[in-house]
């Protein structure tokens, strides 16, 4: 678990280093954080907790269309447990993954099914790859995402649904798109989401701005995933302190009444 913890840590300072590095580098111009459209998140607040359903479609957008091109490299499959999948579900989610198993006699790398002990499949074998098949662009690691982007949520949803055409006075440098919400308003990364591009059981709702706020969700789960569990202790101990704090002025009149 601290193993854990501390790789979590160093991934969030990663990455938030590289967004510093990439607002530096962009041109000006984008929106304000403060004019963000503000979603409800259900796990705001000091008693905010996540929606498991929202947050299971959010893995199924994940799988379905940003494994593509992003890793999360500090999940395993078993994790999933954590957002209520049942132990079936996690090995046949794992199943449809090909990972690297190891390596066989002769040295050669091994791919196989992956098992719920396994990593998450990234979709490069490394950064090299990653540039040249994505024209020289590293889409960064998405398990501390929702964390080291400064707006977390809000932002990531701007991003998400904030694609647009340039307008008629915007010079777009070729192979980048416009985004109301990216520094510089260029960005690299096509738009990922569409509507009707991922079903969901029961037929849940599944336009740009639904999937959008599902899937960060699943973020905010991923880089946070004892975050209900926190918060429930923190009030555990409010309480405690309320009550010793209560105990304490009862005692303190009872030895002090004599004096006054």
């Amino acid at each position: 678990m601290m193993r854990k913890t501390l790789r979590r840590i160093a991934a969030l300072l990663t990455a938030a280093g590289l967004a510093g590095t990439v607002a530096l580098a962009t041109p000006a111009g984008a929106q304000e954080l403060s004019d963000l459209p503000k979603q409800k998140w259900t796990f705001n607040g000091p008693f905010g907790a996540f929606d498991l359903a929202s947050v299971q479609r959010g893995f199924g957008v994940y799988l379905n269309v940003c494994s593509n091109c992003h890793s999360m490299t500090l999940l395993h499959y078993r994790d999933l447990a954590g957002i209520g999948l049942s132990p079936e579900q996690i090995k046949a989610v794992a199943a449809t993954q090909q990972v690297p198993l190891g390596l066989d006699d002769q040295g050669q790398e091994v791919i196989g099914p992956a098992t719920p002990a396994s990593q998450f499949r990234s979709p490069f074998p490394n950064e090299k790859a990653a540039r040249a098949a994505l024209n020289g662009a590293l889409p960064p690691d998405l398990s501390v995402i929702f964390n080291a982007r400064e707006g977390h949520g809000d932002y990531i949803y701007g991003l998400l649904t904030g694609y647009e055409d340039a307008p008629k006075d915007f010079t777009l440098q070729p192979g980048l798109y416009y985004n109301e919400w990216f520094a510089g308003h260029q960005i690299a990364m096509p738009q990922p989401l569409h509507d009707g591009q991922v079903e969901f059981p029961g037929g849940a709702p599944n336009k740009v701005s639904d999937m959008a706020y599902d899937v960060v969700n699943f973020l905010a789960w991923a880089a946070n995933p004892e975050m209900v569990e926190r918060k429930q202790i923190g009030v555990r101990v409010v309480l405690f302190l309320a009550l010793m704090t209560g105990l304490t002025y009862a005692v303190k009149r009872q030895i002090w009444a004599d004096v006054h």
